[in-house]
């Protein structure tokens, strides 16, 4: 299903595919040959998302654009299964397996792989040709790889990566009332959307 959200449409090339039960909304530019599967949402919430060529976003994938972080894949990239690339770049021949979650600023490098349900945290670049492990998470500008039993150390880089600032525009410490209130806000621009016919 294409939406217009914002005032923006989704564009199609005719050598792309677009399931039919998958969603593209807003600013989506899909390149040549990009394949879109059944389920998988991409939507530009106020902010661009942009595939390059012969890129595929497997089933239930979310890629969301952001205004300050637009979500831009490169060419040949696997966006996999039930992963998530929230305002987030992801640069030629990534491998992004399934459950994977990128998150706004995060890059990562080309040729790199992100193993199931790993995470390249907000802000943090991953280098290029890096693999991170099935369950590991990345953080940092250059990324250090971080064992799920190292939370004590990754909590200290996290705090530097300010997650709430990054993604709701907040200080650390901000109430949830305050935050939902404001996603609520925001994310109402949605009932102005518009389904586009075929």
């Amino acid at each position: 299903m294409l939406i217009e959200h914002r005032g923006k449409r989704p564009v199609v090339p005719a050598s792309a595919y677009v399931a039919p039960s998958a969603v593209l909304c807003g600013a989506v530019v899909l390149g040549e040959r990009t394949r879109v599967l059944h389920g998988a949402v991409l939507t530009a919430e106020d902010g661009e998302v942009r595939t390059g060529r012969d890129v595929v976003v497997m089933e239930n994938a979310l890629v969301r654009g952001r205004a300050n972080h637009p979500a831009l894949l490169g060419d040949a990239v696997l966006i996999g299964p039930h992963a998530h690339v929230n305002g987030a770049t992801v640069e030629d021949e990534v491998f992004a397996a399934t459950g994977v979650s990128m998150f706004p600023g995060a890059v990562a490098g080309a040729r790199s792989e992100l193993r199931i349900n790993s995470v390249l945290h907000v802000n943090s670049r991953l280098r290029p040709d890096t693999v991170v492990p099935i369950g590991w998470i990345a953080a940092g500008d250059p990324a250090e790889l971080f064992s799920p039993d190292r939370h004590a150390e990754l909590w200290e880089e996290q705090q530097r990566l300010d997650f709430p600032g990054t993604v709701y525009g907040v200080p650390r410490g901000t109430s949830m009332r305050t935050v939902m209130a404001r996603q609520a806000d925001f994310y109402g621009a949605h009932r102005d959307d518009r389904p586009l016919s075929g």
